[in-house]
């Protein structure tokens, strides 16, 4: 579904832009992904919308077919990178599992500020990214995913949720796409 309007109670969450997952191999470059990200969170601020920034510090248990982190992650790993310039204004979300709903206040806040709207960005498109957007929608939320402004370890599973996932969970477009509209919506 093409982008059709933002409410104007509308959040930017931002998945999991911290050194230790910029730091991995990625379908597009992440200093891309990373600078499409800082000029939502611009704008956002500019037009004084909430800004949520989430990291991870751990996975969740249960066996997996694949290995992954269930401790602790090394120093530094879940360290927000200094490109966001986080501003005492921001939520900040650190979780233990894939999506930024489970065991964290994420929908309280969201709820407090009135927001019936959310734009996610970051990485992992189809882990961090995916999940958080399923439970907003599944929160009642509208749901809008700047999907140039994310990307995957894994080209099929990036591709698999931007043209079969989120068209299901929200609206999609570009950065340019939710700038755009949000001058619009804010004019």
């Amino acid at each position: 579904m093409a982008l059709t309007t933002l409410d104007a109670n509308t959040a930017l969450i931002v998945v999991d832009l911290q050194r230790g997952i910029v730091a991995l191999p990625t379908v597009h470059p992440s200093g891309e992904i990373v600078e499409r990200c800082v000029q939502l969170l611009d704008a956002f601020r500019r037009h004084r919308l909430p800004v949520v920034l989430v990291n991870v510090t751990g996975g969740a248990p249960g066996r997996t077919d694949q290995a992954g982190p269930r401790g602790d992650f090394p120093a530094g790993f879940a360290d927000l990178l200094p490109e966001l310039k986080q501003q005492p204004s921001d939520h900040v979300v650190t979780k233990r599992t894939w999506g930024a709903f489970t065991n964290t206040d994420l929908a309280t806040y969201l709820r407090d500020q009135r927001v019936t709207q959310v734009v996610l960005c970051g990485i992992a498109t189809s882990i961090g990214v995916e999940s958080t957007a399923r439970f907003a929608s599944e929160h009642g939320l509208h749901v809008t995913l700047a999907v140039d402004a994310m990307t995957d370890l894994h080209p099929d599973a990036h591709t698999n949720s931007i043209t079969r996932i989120f068209p299901r969970l929200g609206e999609t477009g570009t950065t340019q796409q939710v700038l755009d509209l949000l001058e619009r919506t804010r004019a």
